[in-house]
């Protein structure tokens, strides 16, 4: 068998016949700037093409309902693994995924209370509140319910003919109001706030065989008293809301709220699943505890029966909290998780797998993580890899690069300039070596020693969400902070509060940008509408004859550029459209010209280029968001599904800048995400640029660059969950130095020293 995974010849996107020969059974890191050319190597030629290879392995009943992947574009790849794939997708999920789901340990939780629980409810399914048997009924097992929200619908300092209903259609005047200012078994001048509790129960729900006297066009007549609870939920609750007109679907969930529901106090389960006990402690509250917790209660269990199961789940929790997530609880839904504590539960997946000969394929792991938990990271990839498989991983993080068997370094830059193996070796080798990766890893952090000075604050008092331990702290106006953490410390919940109490706030989340073959740089940004107008305007043409997916686009290809063959049971084909070479418009467009340019001319110019051509200042504005960024190498046709990961960030960054004048507030989440060492060096110079023209930079950040070049520093932990939720220390890098009991200073100290 080979030693080696063999590519030649690749030209995937801007590959340029690239040939490797990658070693399995190894560690291998994938490095160079964004847009270099490592995920088109890794998952746009490796994967697919394993994938493809594998699915064709089954009979074509089988193969004809598996995602259909078409032949990478290279001259051969040999030697292949199967591949699992750990991209970068956030977790994500529905209201019903929680950690638990995920990693199915609840699953294993199920059959420990089915098989011990006493007394029992059933087999697991009895357990599960995604299944009937075992969900609550009055929540169908979200735990939540959405109810009337009584403290804006009734003012309780007015009375009923006062005004007390502020819900519009059962307000005192209207038709169904009268039910409430008309009736006589309530003093309606009296505010409802001081209504007995049996006067309020009836207002709520009113009582058999009382009426109440209505004036209609009709006339006037007597009829049933119907409470505002009881009509409420009649009309709003118990219906379907998109069969009522938007504006009243609208008015209504203004006066709605999310809840807990109060039959299952938010256990999502039913009775007889949450009366079922081991030791005490009901399934919820198992999935409730943290999970360090949930370890030491499974390990009293001690019955010949149940041990197996019990140890079975203690094992998987074992796994999660050495990768340091053990303040997490199962009952945590996987929506709230951040991009790092996803990744790491993905990879938590695979440890407990037997399989050996698989080739493991990581998207920027260490997104997310602090410095303290990268080391973590580490431990898990080496353990995959010591397990005899294969393991490649895309990477910008330094510490992931050192553990490396074997370093890809992809450039020399991005986009056509880029897509070339400019360096194969060990990280040491690398290091050494003079690409733009072996130089960034070559130099020593440096703390700022000359910050600037606050022109206010801005406060967040007493926050006590989540894990947030009546936290009081002012965040300093005209100035670039940084608030730091480990995972779980409480970082983004006090940003959260932050925002919360200023929304005027811009905020730039991690949250994935909204893509499809059609979106482009030009499309995302909102340029290409001036550019129809442009057009439209010299020519005398209809704006929408400049448009690819409207009235100009290519007959044959409708506008995108390329023709998708669905061969059925074979392999899909994808081929540049033979009548508009891939330009998306028609002929008749594209003889039409401005400056001698037809609009392809224009979609195919990078954004430096557009900078010289377009005059309008809200396109340059636009456009010099890109190039503050560093994406002005890409064009402003490119599909946007072409990107990678770290180009689709700071392209969402490129549409939230410069959207207000001085005095602004922006907020970043981690805005290093994807982001080469040479790359950060731009973004520290555009959020000093931010600063310098009156604007106050918060970013949540673990980049110990961005640390250290921050004018003051806000850390929080010692640790994440329960252990963490404090202020550990206020000041600038500088002062961090010398801070006690913060994994974040130990980790810039290491940093300062090289």
């Amino acid at each position: 068998m080979s030693e080696f995974i063999s590519i030649t010849g690749a030209r995937e996107n801007n590959l340029q016949d690239v040939t490797l020969r990658i070693p399995k059974g190894r560690l291998t890191v994938f490095t160079g700037v964004s847009g270099s050319g490592k995920s088109s190597v890794v998952f746009d030629t490796i994967a697919v093409e394993s994938q493809r290879q594998l699915n064709e392995t089954f009979t074509w009943f089988v193969h004809n309902r598996l995602p259909k992947y078409e032949r990478p574009h290279a001259d051969a790849l040999e030697d292949l693994t199967p591949v699992i794939v750990v991209d970068q997708r956030p977790v994500g999920g529905h209201s019903r995924s929680t950690v638990g789901t995920m990693t199915d340990i609840h699953a294993v939780l199920r059959v420990l209370f089915s098989r011990h629980g006493t007394p029992s409810a059933g087999g697991a399914t009895a357990y599960s509140f995604n299944d009937a048997s075992g969900m609550c009924p009055g929540c169908d097992g979200l735990g939540r319910r959405v109810q009337p929200d009584w403290d804006r619908i009734l003012d309780p300092a007015r009375s009923l003919a006062g005004g007390a209903v502020r819900f519009p259609p059962f307000a005192a005047g209207t038709w169904q109001g009268q039910a409430y200012t008309n009736t006589e078994e309530l003093d309606t001048g009296k505010p409802v706030g001081d209504f007995t509790a049996a006067e309020r129960a009836f207002l709520m729900r009113g009582r058999a065989g009382s009426k109440v006297t209505v004036n209609g066009s009709g006339g006037t007549w007597s009829t049933d008293y119907e409470g505002l609870a009881d009509r409420f939920e009649r009309l709003y609750l118990k219906r379907d809301l998109s069969g009522m007109s938007e504006k009243t679907r609208d008015l209504v969930r203004g006066f709605l709220v999310e809840a807990r529901c109060p039959d299952c106090g938010g256990a999502r389960l039913n009775a007889a699943a949450l009366a079922s006990r081991i030791d005490g402690h009901s399934i919820a509250d198992c999935a409730r505890m943290q999970i360090t917790d949930l370890i030491a209660v499974l390990r009293e269990i001690d019955d010949p029966v149940a041990l197996p199961v019990a140890a079975a789940a203690v094992a998987a929790l074992e796994r999660v909290e050495a990768i340091g997530l053990g303040y997490l609880s199962l009952d945590r839904e996987t929506a709230t998780l951040s991009g790092g504590e996803g990744q790491r539960l993905k990879t938590v997946r695979h440890l407990g797998s037997s399989l050996t000969g698989m080739t493991y394929i990581f998207d920027e792991p260490s997104v997310g993580l602090h410095p303290r938990d990268v080391g973590r990271l580490g431990d898990l990839l080496l353990r995959l890899r010591d397990k005899g498989n294969t393991v490649l991983v895309v990477e910008h993080d330094p510490d992931v690069i050192g553990l490396a068997d074997h370093v890809v370094d992809m450039g020399p830059r991005a986009g056509a300039d880029g897509g070339r193996v400019v360096f194969e070796g060990t990280p040491d080798e690398l290091a050494a070596s003079d690409t733009l990766t072996g130089r960034c890893l070559g130099r020593r952090t440096a703390v700022k020693e000359t910050v600037r000075t606050a022109t206010g604050e801005l406060w967040v008092k007493g926050a006590d969400r989540h894990n947030l331990r009546e936290v009081t702290v002012a965040f300093a106006t005209g100035v670039l902070t940084a608030v730091t953490g480990v995972a779980g410390s409480g970082k983004s919940t006090l940003v959260a509060e932050l925002t919360a109490a200023h929304p005027d706030a811009v905020v730039v989340d991690q949250s994935a940008i909204g893509i499809s073959a059609r979106s482009t740089p030009a499309t995302y940004l909102g340029i290409m509408d001036t550019v129809r107008k442009v057009f439209a305007r010299e020519t005398g043409a209809e704006p929408g004859f400049f448009s690819f997916n409207s009235a100009g686009a290519c007959d044959t290809c409708e506008g995108r550029g390329i023709i998708h063959t669905d061969l059925a049971f074979m392999d899909p084909v994808t081929t540049t459209c033979h009548d508009c070479e891939g330009r998306r418009f028609r002929e008749e467009v594209l003889r039409l010209t401005v400056d001698g340019r037809s609009v392809a001319d224009v979609l195919a110019m990078t954004a430096d280029q557009a900078l010289g051509f377009f005059s309008d200042t809200g396109v340059r504005r636009r456009l010099r968001a890109l190039r503050d960024v560093g994406l002005t190498y890409l064009t402003l046709g490119q599909p946007l599904s072409t990107l990678s990961g770290g180009e689709r960030q700071r392209i969402k960054l490129a549409t939230r800048l410069h959207r207000t004048g001085a005095g602004a507030v922006y907020v970043l989440d981690e805005p290093t995400t994807g982001l080469h060492m040479s790359d950060v060096e731009g973004l520290l110079a555009l959020l000093d640029r931010l600063v310098d023209t009156g604007n106050t930079v918060v970013v949540v950040e673990h980049n110990l660059e961005v640390v250290a070049h921050a004018d003051r520093v806000i850390d929080l932990g010692p640790d994440g969950g329960r252990d963490g939720g404090r202020v550990l220390f206020e000041g600038t890098p500088r002062e961090l130095l010398a801070a006690r009991g913060s994994s974040t200073a130990e980790h810039l100290r290491r940093a300062t020293r090289g």
